[in-house]
C-alpha cells in the first residue's frame, strides 16, 4: 500500500487475496473439509487445506474486506 505523506492512499489496491483453489472433483472419492470432515467438492487426491461449501462461504465471510 502505497501513502503519500499526509496519509492518503496514493493506490486502490486493497484486498487482494490470490487464493489458489483446488481443482474440482468429477465424482467420488471427495476430500474431506479440514473444519468440519463434510465432504467437499475436491478429489481425494488433492493435498492441501480444502473446504466444505458451507465452511468455505463462512471463511470467506470472516476474511472479506470490509469498507
Amino acid at each position: 500500500m502505497s501513502e503519500e505523506k499526509d496519509g492518503t492512499r496514493t493506490d486502490e489496491t486493497y484486498c487482494l487475496i490470490d487464493a489458489a483453489r483446488p481443482p474440482k472433483a468429477d465424482g467420488p472419492p471427495y476430500a474431506e473439509c479440514v473444519l468440519c470432515r463434510e465432504p467437499t467438492e475436491y478429489p481425494e487426491s488433492y493435498k492441501g487445506v480444502t473446504l466444505c461449501p458451507v465452511c468455505e462461504w463462512q471463511e470467506a465471510q470472516r476474511t472479506a474486506c470490509s469498507g
